[in-house]
């Protein structure tokens, strides 16, 4: 090969000459620098598919992509190992300049090998044949076993496909670092994941503690006979925690297992590659299927912690009403805000459907189509429960709406247009943004509790006789908000009503 074109004037042909042969002589300092721009900065080896970054520098593209692969990713971006530029996505070109000087170089010998190869020892194959008691220089790829020159000329192969045993040995090798690469990557699977299931797991402990600190502040009020239940609530905690801990602690051990097999196989490779081991057990390791886990996957389930979040003094205080005497909020209703077709008696507490339209005026407040009013409480921070009697009652809606949301015309009662509520008509529904979700088939209970924890965002529904939580929605309030109610339409007769308890 020829590294100087005759089209080159002689003086540029003598210098770019002399240049070779000082880096072939190693006499030349140029000729040293010249090599050191040729290696890559990842594997300290000479450029191998050389690609080159936006930020100039170059690296082999298998040390790039490996680099990136453990230490980048999209939300934290890749970095250059060199200038630590930092790229938003995979982006690079390959260099066939540098690619064809490190080949021409290397043809020429110019290259002084950065880690000289151990000398290797002539491959052989232990044992001779038993037919012909000739050494064993040839594989027979068709047969999977090692043959004779003599039993290569043979009728029993002479038509199959058969290889020098060095060169077969180099192929299982070549082989065997792919699946290094395999197995390189699958480690860093497991290493990203048990990072992960570990993170879930601190943050589920964290979770645990701080609701483990509200209940021991809400019932450290309720003094002894109160700590029974409190127990039971700690308990029930610390179920919820065993569970959740479990389903992570399980898939921590399946990934601790696949990483200790996936280093048993990463060991055995490289003492194959090393020359440790003899051509029997690098045949056994090559024709072994490679086993890789494809379902290591990380659980990412902090649990369901709702149970815990409620008011827990007041969830305690309808168990212990006898011993308590904080109550429920007394709330009165809005005739202002009640659609023409409602009455309102017992004290601005009771509404119920009738066939006459009262003759109030229409004012900006007003339900006009929807039977609905509201209460006269406006909350706009704090934490506040009431609760409504629906006894007999076969349609219904309640739950919160915002000071100034629709109530004109046709009301669309989802969260975007300012409505948290449940209702009933053929089942219990919670009225979500896109559909009503079903909560039960069967309702009796004759009252509903509604708990808003406004700072929060909350708006919770319970069994007010069991306390036990209906459906919880997660809001961001921007405006003060009030309890609505609504007897449903078409139902003349029954009544909500709002419970007072002092």
């Amino acid at each position: 090969m020829i590294l100087v074109e005759t089209a080159l004037p002689r003086s540029s042909q003598r210098k770019r000459a002399l240049l070779v042969n000082n880096m072939a002589t190693g006499s030349n300092s140029g000729g040293s620098e010249l090599q050191k721009e040729l290696i890559c900065a990842i594997c300290l080896d000479y450029f191998n598919d050389p690609v080159i970054l936006k930020c100039g520098h170059n690296f082999c593209k298998f040390c790039i992509l490996m680099h990136w692969e453990e230490n980048g990713g999209d939300d934290v971006g890749y970095q250059c190992p060199e200038c630590r530029m930092i790229f938003y996505k995979i982006s690079f070109t390959k260099n066939y300049l540098v690619k064809n000087l490190v080949d021409k170089l290397s043809d020429l010998d110019c290259l002084k090998p950065c880690n000289p190869p151990a000398p290797s020892k002539p491959v052989k194959v232990d044992g001779k044949c038993e037919r012909h008691g000739e050494e064993l220089k040839l594989y027979c790829h068709t047969d999977n076993k090692p043959i004779c020159v003599v039993c290569r000329e043979s009728r029993t192969h002479r038509h199959h496909d058969v290889a020098p045993v060095p060169e077969v040995l180099e192929d299982m090798k070549s082989e065997l670092r792919l699946r290094l690469v395999k197995l390189t990557w699958q480690k860093s699977v497991c290493t990203r994941v048990k990072a992960i299931d570990e993170q879930t797991k601190n943050e589920a402990k964290l979770k645990k503690k701080k609701l483990k600190e509200k209940i021991e502040e809400d019932v450290g009020a309720l003094v002894q006979f109160l700590l029974d239940e409190k127990d039971d609530l700690l308990e029930a905690l610390d179920a919820e925690e065993v569970a959740v801990l479990e389903v992570m602690d399980e898939n921590l051990r399946r990934v601790e297992a696949e990483m200790a097999a996936v280093d048993k196989h990463i060991a055995e490779i490289h003492n194959h590659i090393s020359g440790k081991t003899s051509f029997e057990s690098i045949t056994e390791t090559y024709t072994n299927p490679l086993k890789v886990n494809p379902l290591i996957a990380s659980v990412n389930s902090p649990g369901d912690w709702n149970e815990f979040s409620g008011p827990h003094q007041l969830i305690l205080w309808k168990r212990m009403m006898h011993v308590l005497h904080t109550m429920p909020q007394n709330l009165t209703l809005d005739p202002d805000t009640a659609h023409p077709n409602l009455a309102i008696t017992d004290f601005d507490t009771k509404v119920e459907e009738v066939r006459s339209r009262s003759q109030e005026p229409d004012l900006p407040q007003r339900f006009t189509r929807f039977c609905g009013i509201l209460a006269t409480a406006r909350y706009s921070s704090g934490q506040h429960y009431w609760e409504v009697d629906v006894k007999d009652k076969g349609v219904w809606y309640l739950g919160v709406t915002g000071e100034y949301s629709p109530r004109k015309g046709f009301v669309n009662l989802c969260p975007s247009s300012g409505y948290w509520s449940l209702s009933l008509q053929d089942r219990l529904y919670a009225n979500e943004e896109d559909a009503k979700i079903p909560l039960a088939d069967y309702w009796n209970s004759p009252r509903v509790g509604v708990y808003l924890d406004y700072d929060a965002g909350r708006v919770s529904f319970y069994d007010a006789v069991t306390m036990k939580k209906l459906y919880m929605f997660d809001a961001y309030f921007d405006e003060p908000v009030a309890p609505f109610f609504s007897p449903g339409k078409n139902d003349p007769g029954s009544r909500l009503q709002i419970c007072h308890y002092y």
